[in-house]
């Protein structure tokens, strides 16, 4: 087809476009006048054309590309002065709808930050069962048939009594020592359960972290270390830790662990109650007969244990006044850690 049967022909088609959508009209712009378009490769042919018929067709071609650009304009008025009545119109100006963006529970976030800095000095992850039965959860710990925690007072006794919610995770440590070989470095961590008060400082079930380290010659210096690596990598550099004397069956000689407040600097609050001090966790050298329980040669190998609630630890970080509220699920408060950092 020759040039000025080409011109002929999209004059013809211009002249007949319609379009009852913003799409049709698009598509019109498009197929004549974009980059690609009918119009534009007629130019790049008009480039070969020579001599007086290129100074005759050039006239022709610019009032194609005049009444293109006048076709394009009329369609998309008339498609602005009368919406399609198929449909709902559409504010392009109106702000976007955003659906709302969730995020790991508060809880989560700083059990996974304590697994985070553990496994980074070599601590592998274990599970075990939630409920438990009175070897793994207690026997094996060196709780004596007479001590309080295995009271109904304390435990959630399973009908029959011979199960037990578990009271630590502990139980999993035993588990791990009983079906492996030291050296042992490992951590458990899980739900626990209590038959305590509920309050701002406490609850029946939560989230426990224990770490147990079984090797030759471990001492308590190694312990003090690595309380003090934990305090360090989850508080910062400017946090205190300080150990009190204490008594666990599993552990000895045992241990508590105050970190100084960071609710209130030092000064006094309802969490440290007034002290200045908070009580993060228990520890201590495994009692060598918890050791023996499991199968483990007391004189070869010695060990050390920690646990703490993470409750706790995210009530530190967040400065989160009442425990309770991790699990009122008030999305108020849940929203603020869509982010994954608390903006309180």
């Amino acid at each position: 087809m020759s040039l000025i049967d080409r011109i002929a022909a999209l004059e013809a088609e211009v002249e007949k476009a319609q379009a009852r959508t913003v799409e049709e009209v698009e598509r019109f712009r498009v197929a004549m006048m974009g980059r690609n378009g009918a119009i534009t490769e007629l130019f790049e042919a008009f480039k070969q054309v020579a001599g007086e018929e290129k100074r005759l067709l050039g006239q022709r071609m610019n009032q194609l590309k005049q009444s293109a650009q006048a076709r394009f304009e009329e369609l998309r008025s008339g498609i602005s002065e009368t919406k399609p009545v198929s449909g709902p119109s559409i504010d392009l100006t109106a702000p976007a709808l955003t659906e709302p963006v969730g995020s790991l529970h508060p809880i989560t976030i700083v059990r996974q930050r304590i697994v985070d800095v553990f496994t980074r000095i070599g601590y592998t992850v274990s599970q075990g069962p939630e409920v438990e039965d009175d070897h793994h959860n207690f026997s094996a710990l060196n709780f004596p048939p007479d001590h309080p925690a295995r009271d109904m007072q304390d435990t959630f006794f399973v009908e029959g009594g011979e199960l037990a919610l578990r009271t630590h995770t502990s139980s999993v440590q035993v588990r791990v020592m009983e079906s492996s070989k030291p050296p042992i470095r490992t951590i458990s961590p899980g739900r626990v359960y209590r038959n305590e008060a509920i309050s701002a400082r406490a609850h029946c079930m939560f989230h426990q972290v224990e770490a147990l380290y079984v090797d030759k010659g471990v001492s308590f210096a190694e312990l003090k270390g690595t309380l003090d690596y934990f305090a360090n990598s989850m508080f910062g550099p400017e946090v205190n830790i300080r150990l009190r004397p204490s008594y666990f069956p599993f552990t000895e000689p045992s241990a508590e662990v105050d970190m100084s407040c960071t609710i209130c600097v030092g000064a006094g609050c309802n969490i440290c109650k007034q002290s200045g001090w908070v009580e993060i966790m228990g520890c201590g050298m495994v009692d060598p007969a918890v050791l023996v329980n499991c199968g483990i040669d007391a004189e070869v190998y010695s060990g050390f244990a920690l646990g703490m609630g993470v409750e706790r630890i995210a009530q530190l970080i967040y400065r989160v006044p009442d425990l309770r509220m991790y699990w009122e699920n008030d999305v108020r408060f849940l929203d603020q850690f869509t982010a994954g950092t608390f903006r309180g």
